[in-house]
């Protein structure tokens, strides 16, 4: 990996303080609001309560959105010419995969890192390994919205891509479980979405399996359908990430 285009692309994306509100500053505000300040905040579930189960929930939601929009302006830059530029320099294809990948890795962690550390300041609560292994678990995990935000870029070319994609993860998120426990035929549809195969994931060192609907009462949440769920969406967005790279090959 080249370690001088990763700090000029950390810096470049430092610089942009309006990006930044939106992947970092919004899902901790969203956190503060409804992980902290409720009263069922404190509320055990699990190996900790309610607060802890937020907080996981709004990291989840910006690391979608922070990998999302780097992976999308990468293949912005891609098809509009800064492709053709790299590849006049002795910087190779693999080293420029490299260094986006692990951008989007490292922007990815900025919300998580923010909101956990509220979360540690305010009322999130549970055991050291249950920290240690959803903080990990939406790092790894997050690489999939990297091929999401991708797939946008490749599909439209340009900064809508990113928009895009962005406001459809609002979306997911709600059907994902993220914002307001589901429950009936919305937790079904939910299910089949990308945000609740990993948000369920990284919620499962927490709640261990079992879940909660809009009225409190558990609801059955297997490891196996949440590693189905993001397997198969990874799989997907992969697709459909080399089908328009291919496409944009073949059309030049």
């Amino acid at each position: 990996m080249n370690g001088t285009m990763y700090w000029i692309e950390i810096k470049r994306i430092l610089r942009d303080p309006a990006s930044l509100f939106f992947i970092i500053a919004l899902p901790a505000f969203m956190f503060i609001i409804f992980g902290s300040t409720m009263e069922w905040a404190d509320v055990r579930v699990g190996n900790g309560n309610i607060a802890m189960a937020t907080m996981i929930s709004m990291s989840a939601y910006g690391a979608a959105t922070a990998t999302s929009s780097v992976s999308g302006m990468a293949a912005v830059e891609k098809t509009q010419g800064w492709g053709r530029q790299l590849a006049l320099t002795p910087m190779k294809q693999s080293t420029y995969v490299g260094v986006k990948t692990a951008l989007a890795m490292t922007v990815g962690a900025f919300p998580i890192a923010l909101i956990y550390l509220l979360g540690f300041l305010l009322k999130s609560e549970a055991d050291g390994m249950t920290w240690l292994l959803s903080a990990i678990i939406l790092v790894v995990g997050s690489m999939m919205f990297a091929l999401y935000g991708l797939a946008f870029g490749l599909l439209f070319k340009n900064e809508t891509g990113a928009s895009v994609g962005s406001g459809i993860l609002v979306i997911l998120a709600f059907l994902g479980n993220l914002f307001v426990p589901l429950s009936g035929i919305m937790l079904t549809i939910g299910k089949l979405t990308p945000l609740y195969g990993y948000a369920t994931l990284a919620k499962y060192p927490l709640y261990e399996g079992t879940g909660f609907d809009t009225n409190g009462n558990a609801t059955d949440e297997p490891l196996w359908q949440a590693l189905l769920n993001f397997t198969v969406w990874t799989a997907i967005f992969a697709f459909v990430c080399v089908y328009l790279v291919r496409r944009g090959t073949r059309r030049m």
